[in-house]
């Protein structure tokens, strides 16, 4: 009877250390903080993956996600700088940066968070969006609105251990009710657009017509006064070779003589080639041979 209670013993005194040996590990994982609490308050923080250890039954331990985690947001409507009205649909990718603020200001609770990055990221949005003209937050799809977007959520999250990494936009588009209408006042607004820019182009090609214009007309006007200048000349130069031929004797009668045959050339036109001339007239001399 001794030895069967001494094995009983041995037994519970075993089951007991076995109990409280389970209850002073801990196994954290490479994707969780481990808050370890006394009484309600976080006395160690464990934050490496593997085996440590903590007081049994008087200490506890708390499980904070430590990964990356995405929050899809509900789509809403915001309006643009130019009152227009947008129809968005974003997700914010999140993580838990301080386990301790964390705890204290969320409770550990993930719906708790969601419910503020939720707030924060919507008027981050809203005043990006609203602050922007709608043809700058459509063109600014490429990745520009979404780093303004988390620009402004700044570090407004920082009080309760949340860092927002990104924040992506999912759809962003027109309202059903009034896309039809919006659209064929962007189409107005371009054609408004390639009307001005038609009009410029018509006003700048006149006005280079009418520069070509006025240089043509300054060209021409200049090369007819040169014309006339040089035939003045060339007339002016006619005139006194001439007239050096008839100051000369020994060439007035050969100048004479060639007028003379000119004059006689020019009367000998059409069907009557008839002359009549006076006998003492200087070319009835010329073609009697005196």
């Amino acid at each position: 009877m001794k030895k069967a209670g001494r094995n009983v013993m041995m037994i519970l005194i075993s089951v007991f250390a076995l109990v409280v040996l389970s209850s002073s590990m801990v196994s954290t994982y490479n994707d969780e903080y481990k808050l370890v609490l006394q009484f309600g308050k976080v006395v160690r923080v464990i934050d490496t993956p593997g085996l440590s250890f903590k007081i049994p039954f008087i200490q506890t331990t708390q499980s904070i996600p430590n990964y990356e985690m995405i929050y899809d947001l509900v789509p809403s409507e915001v309006n643009t700088r130019d009152k227009k009205v947008m129809v968005t649909d974003s997700f914010a990718l999140w993580s838990v940066t301080d386990p301790l603020k964390y705890l204290s200001r969320l409770g550990a609770n993930k719906a708790n968070a969601e419910s503020r990055i939720s707030v924060v990221v919507y008027n981050a949005v809203k005043n990006v969006i609203s602050s922007t003209d709608q043809a700058d937050v459509i063109s600014g799809r490429d990745g520009k609105l979404a780093e303004m977007i988390t620009e402004k959520i700044g570090t407004s999250l920082d009080s309760y251990g949340i860092t927002v990494k990104k924040v992506e936009t999912k759809m962003l588009d027109l309202p059903d009710s009034n896309k039809e209408a919006v659209y064929q006042r962007m189409i107005s607004e371009r054609q408004n657009i390639a009307a001005g820019y038609i009009a410029d182009g018509q006003y700048e090609s006149n006005v280079i017509k009418n520069s070509t214009d006025r240089e043509v007309s300054v060209l021409i006007s200049e090369a007819k006064a040169q014309a006339e200048k040089i035939r003045a000349e060339g007339e002016a130069e006619y005139m006194r070779i001439l007239s050096e031929a008839y100051n000369d004797e020994s060439k007035a009668d050969y100048y004479n003589y060639i007028r003379s045959l000119d004059a006689l050339k020019a009367s000998l036109k059409g069907a009557n080639k008839t002359v009549i001339l006076n006998e003492n007239s200087e070319l009835a001399r010329i073609l009697q041979g005196n």
